[in-house]
């Protein structure tokens, strides 16, 4: 069983930086969780590949709950 994100940090434009995974005390790089999620190392999220040219990003799985989706996460 993989990690799961419990928390995301963002930087002042609104951008998530770096997410809390579970079982861990600080904030891993958004790039590397990622990383690990392509991996399968995180259950709850996964890496969006837009076809438009947009930057690569994480989105935590859909559940059709909003207090667990990253930006949500971020304003706490």
């Amino acid at each position: 069983m993989g990690k799961k994100v419990i928390d995301a940090k963002e930087d002042s434009k609104g951008n998530i930086t770096a997410v809390k995974l579970s079982g861990n005390s600080t904030y891993t790089p958004v790039e590397t969780a990622m990383d690990m999620a392509d991996k399968g190392q995180i259950d709850n999220a996964h890496t969006v590949r837009p076809k438009n040219g947009a930057k690569d990003h994480l989105r935590t799985n859909p559940d059709k709950r909003k207090g667990n989706n990253l930006d949500e996460m971020a304003k706490d």
